[in-house]
């Protein structure tokens, strides 16, 4: 994940968050619905400003899991 996909899910969190408290939203049901919102709401700035939608970004040539084995079996060898 690069610093855009991670700032734009940073902010999104940091939205919902703040609105929950805001609008003290307590059941899980309404917390899943302002969560949704405001997730819609960031992507449709994203796109308004020509910014890259998070599943265009480039995604790595390994995935987590790949590298972890990798970094095992490389401790291993030591």
């Amino acid at each position: 994940m690069g610093s855009e996909e991670l700032a734009a899910n940073l902010f999104r969190i940091t939205q919902t968050e703040s609105r929950l408290k805001k609008d003290n939203i307590c059941s899980e049901k309404e917390a899943n619905k302002t969560h949704y919102n405001i997730g819609k709401n960031i992507r449709e700035v994203i796109a308004k400003n020509g910014g890259t939608m998070p599943e265009e970004l480039p995604t790595p040539k390994k995935s987590l899991k790949q590298l972890e084995k990798e970094n095992k079996k490389s401790l291993k060898k030591r």
